[in-house]
């Protein structure tokens, strides 16, 4: 009974885990300047994250290294001291109580944060950081001196279990991963998922190097179908269309 209890202690907890991206109907999901787009990216903002009308329930969003500086921190160097006292071993949570978390892959401590919240779809979001040990004492004391929260997971690449486990330990309970194309299909490919929603614009540029919904990318993952059964159709007007899926483990 001993053994028995010790592995129970040592399985993984993780939040429920939903993919939900805004695509075109030949799966892109770069920004297209027309009114089509426009009227689907709300509609994607608003199921998520806006106030009053979201229904998937999410306590946190996560978005790789590249999701965040083409949206957030636009490429700039972060502001760090070499000299900085050694900071505190493990992770570091300046925010436990958030109502809503931004989780940003960063495994070698790169992004330069001016804040620790971000406000997209009105709800504001405090910053947490996934490092790995390859990120430097002077970023996590960046980190710490703007107080953004941070958590090591894995020596050089992201451990993506040890990472949800912790999130789950601050007690996310529901994560929304809306990244690019490698980083969806990364967390599929695990078997971390639990549903893929996707709200499809009526609209298809043809762009053969156009980002993807899934893109498999070694080392990171690799191309192998997957199965998905339907759960939810709903036309949510101007000939918008969201589906969800359940992942067939």
């Amino acid at each position: 009974m001993a053994l028995q209890h010790d592995l129970m202690e040592t399985i993984m907890q993780k939040p429920y885990v939903i993919i939900h991206t805004h695509t075109s109907i030949d799966g892109n999901i770069d920004i297209m300047p027309i009114p089509e787009f426009e009227a689907a990216s709300q509609r994607y903002q608003d199921l998520a994250l806006t106030p009053g009308k979201q229904v998937l329930g999410i306590d946190a969003y996560l978005n790789g290294k590249t999701s965040t500086e083409d949206n957030i921190t636009h490429y700039r160097t972060p502001e760090i001291d070499e000299s900085a006292a050694e900071v505190p071993e493990g992770d570091y949570i300046a925010e436990p109580h958030a109502e809503m978390f931004y989780i940003s892959i960063d495994p070698r401590g790169e992004l330069a944060f001016e804040s620790n919240t971000y406000g997209y779809g009105g709800a504001p979001a405090h910053f947490v950081e996934v490092l790995t040990d390859a990120a430097s004492n002077a970023y996590k004391d960046f980190l710490r001196r703007k107080r953004i929260s941070y958590i090591v997971a894995g020596k050089e690449q992201v451990d993506f279990e040890v990472m949800l486990d912790k999130l789950h330990g601050i007690g996310i309970r529901r994560l929304m991963i809306g990244g690019g194309g490698t980083i969806n299909w990364s967390f599929l490919q695990a078997g971390l998922v639990d549903e893929v929603s996707s709200v499809i614009a009526p609209i298809a540029n043809g762009d053969p190097e156009g980002n993807r919904f899934f893109t498999a990318r070694e080392p990171y993952s690799t191309v192998a179908p997957i199965g998905f059964r339907l759960t939810h159709v709903e036309d949510l007007g101007d000939s918008v269309v969201w589906l969800r899926y359940a992942v067939q483990k």
